[in-house]
């Protein structure tokens, strides 16, 4: 691996961040609100499976 100094490193840091598409702002608001609501689907679905298989557990054992 062939290594650079600093100066030429940090330009071609700065080259390459040039060639990043960041998002709209637009973009990462639908984002983030996709996330909150998946993350609380998949929690609602997690806790009723859980509770599902406890009252199995607990109808087996007898508890």
């Amino acid at each position: 691996m062939a290594f650079t100094n600093p100066l030429q490193f940090l330009q071609q840091t700065r080259n390459e961040v040039s060639k990043v598409v960041w998002p709209t702002r637009r973009e990462v608001v639908l984002t983030t609100v996709m996330v909150f609501i998946l993350s609380a689907l998949a929690a609602t679905y997690f806790s009723i499976v859980d509770l599902i298989i406890n009252s199995g557990v607990h109808y087996v054992v007898g508890g």
